[in-house]
């Protein structure tokens, strides 16, 4: 670790095996405490390369234990990279069951809080969701309720080693770029939602080698999701474009309407009022909005407004609750 310090204390990158092996002896526990946060620190300070960040996917997606869905399921996967430090409230967690309430089968990655006061793990485990990686449970969840939610610690072990010190450091790491890329069910569609243009850019360069459906936005004022406070720009398999909230029918937003609690109690009744389609409008529209994204990622051929539609239909019709509440219910 001595000498890969050095290599990044004299601003040198690493190729895509040597980060794939750094990664690897990580988490297998090779080095300390304090040389791991003099790791992450280092990558806090200059920006990472395409080829360090998929050497470190790959570390990631080969340590990690698999899960075997897509042979049975057209999956989508809506995660944000988090560490906007905006703390809204959890969108894109309630925008996956509006998804699975339109009859779309959603595996969600998902884990606790790190950089902001409650992750989608957080609020879900609150709400009485039993955290498992056990496949027929997770497949029986596709089945009745159109979603399964994979914990990420549940399915990288080998991360029980950085956990703590995220923990404590509080802050966005690279971790933070890897967990919507390594969704241990490998779905063929996904929407990603990222920090900053240049992660989205980087995200872009590495989906257009794959063969998934995906959809990478940022809005424009550093949100990891579609906030409606500002345009948004997205990378898609359609290409580069920047969207207006004017041209897609909404109007601007103040930043406060769409903030999280300050704790997870505070949360998670936020996130109950949105299911029972009992939020406020600016909620709820910012919700609608990121599951038609999703729904578009699936559908390429639909309109963003009949995504709208069928996302608007699974929320009032109260399909998602059920979605929601059905997943509960399985886990218990």
């Amino acid at each position: 670790m001595k000498a890969i310090l050095n290599h990044l204390f004299e601003q040198k990158t690493f190729s895509r095996e040597q980060s794939k092996e750094i990664l690897t002896n990580i988490s297998l526990g090779k080095f300390n405490a304090s040389q791991m946060t003099a790791f992450m620190t280092a990558y806090c300070m200059r920006n990472i390369t395409v080829e360090e960040l998929q050497g470190f996917r790959e570390a990631m997606i080969e340590l990690c234990i698999p899960v075997n869905l897509t042979n049975e399921f057209n999956l989508i996967d809506l995660c944000g990279t988090g560490g906007d430090g905006k703390d809204t409230f959890n969108i894109s967690t309630l925008a996956s069951f509006v998804v699975a309430g339109a009859g779309y089968q959603v595996a969600k990655h998902g884990n606790y809080g790190v950089s902001s006061s409650c992750g989608s793990s957080n609020v879900m485990e609150y709400l009485g969701y039993k955290f498992t990686n056990d496949e027929s449970v997770l497949k029986k969840s596709l089945h009745e309720a159109g979603i399964c939610f994979l914990h990420a610690p549940l399915f990288h072990p080998a991360m029980k080693n950085v956990a703590p010190i995220r923990r404590e450091l509080g802050v966005k790491t690279f971790f933070n770029m890897l967990g919507p890329m390594v969704n241990p069910a490998q779905p063929q569609n996904q929407i990603v939602g990222v920090f900053s243009l240049e992660l989205a850019r980087l995200y872009a360069y590495l989906y257009q080698q794959s063969n998934k459906n995906y959809t990478i936005l940022h809005a424009l004022e550093g949100y990891d999701e579609v906030s409606l406070t500002c345009d948004f720009k997205t990378f898609s398999n359609k290409g580069e474009q920047i969207h207006s909230i004017e041209s897609l029918g909404f109007e601007q937003i103040d930043a406060a309407t769409i903030s999280g609690g300050s704790t997870i109690e505070e949360s998670a009744e936020i996130f109950k009022k949105v299911l029972s389609n009992k939020a406020s409008h600016q909620q709820r529209d910012v919700v609608l909005c990121n599951a038609a994204l999703a729904i578009q990622t699936v559908d390429q051929q639909k309109s963003f407004g009949d995504c709208y539609y069928l996302a608007e239909q699974s929320l009032a019709g109260g399909k998602a609750l059920q979605s929601f509440q059905k997943l509960i219910a399985i886990s218990n």
